[in-house]
């Protein structure tokens, strides 16, 4: 497992009974997690009052009793400055188990010695992206909500890189893909971070488990004739690491040489010493 265990701005101070309390700077939250299956004691007394708690609702879905928890700040990880805040469906607009992959894509441009140019597919609130541009790649950040696109932009203010060669698109992936190849456009790394579920501008379905092979398929066509890495997550429950290990060597290393390293990703626990299993991510490193 590869744990995020850098973050002075973010901890996981405990889990449990489905739920996890988490401190995002000086504010605590308390969220669902449907990995914290276990019931352990509740020993933190900001379980009892936090800033804000999201709460499951019996018929779907669920809302924030926001209690003192303000409309929005920020937390740092290193250099790097985000904004958080509450949003639908528990999310806060950071992962910050993703942390361990910013790491390693900045690790890899810095020691890349030449220009690197990223592809980040399915880029969110830019947390990659912003990675990426501060470790002096140049990034093209694709995704088809607008919002989050422009709170992209927020991110990257906040760090410092506003300035720094980021492409901002608002579009859908796939179609944006298909779009640069036939242009001729090439990337040297691709970062990829594809929903479980969702539809696209026309109602189009996606479904991970259905659509992962021939979007992997076609990301292989856009990527240059010396790539660096390749990273793709998954948080979808049943596709562990070990599966889409396999996707991303049956198409990257076929075509391209390299090798995969696959993982669980976690964040520390606090209150008992393990960690919290989130997502899985494989890595193709092009050695």
């Amino acid at each position: 497992m590869w744990i995020a265990d850098q973050w002075k701005d973010y901890e996981l101070l405990d889990c449990s009974g489905g739920e996890k309390l988490e401190r995002w700077g000086e504010i605590t939250l308390v969220r669902p997690d449907p990995q914290a299956i276990w019931r352990t004691e509740r020993r933190d007394p900001r379980w009892r009052h936090p800033a804000g708690r999201y709460s499951r609702s019996e018929t779907g879905g669920g809302s924030w009793d926001k209690g003192r928890l303000p409309e929005r700040w920020k937390v740092r990880y290193g250099d790097l400055t985000f904004h958080v805040k509450p949003m639908n469906f528990k999310h806060t607009g950071l992962f910050p188990e993703q942390a361990v992959n910013w790491d390693f894509a900045m690790e890899q441009i810095r020691n890349a010695g030449r220009p690197i140019s990223v592809l980040n597919l399915f880029g969110y609130t830019g947390a990659a992206t912003v990675a990426c541009a501060a470790a002096g790649a140049s990034v093209c950040h694709v995704d088809a909500a607008k919002g989050m696109v422009a709170w992209g932009k927020e991110n990257a203010q906040a760090s410092g890189v506003i300035d720094r060669p980021i492409r901002w698109i608002v579009d859908d992936c796939a179609k944006f893909v298909e779009r640069e190849i036939r242009r001729g456009r090439r990337y040297d790394a691709v970062i990829m971070d594809p929903p479980s579920y969702g539809r696209g501008p026309g109602g189009e379905v996606w479904k991970l488990e259905n659509n992962l092979w021939d979007f992997v398929e076609l990301v292989a066509g856009v990527l240059s004739d010396d790539p660096l890495f390749v990273i793709l997550n998954s948080y979808t429950t049943g596709l562990s690491a070990s599966t889409i290990g396999y996707v991303c060597q049956s198409v990257f290393c076929r075509r391209f040489g390299g090798r995969t390293e696959s993982q669980e990703l976690g964040l520390p626990v606090t209150a008992s010493g393990l960690a919290l299993p989130c997502g899985a991510t494989t890595r193709v490193i092009f050695d």
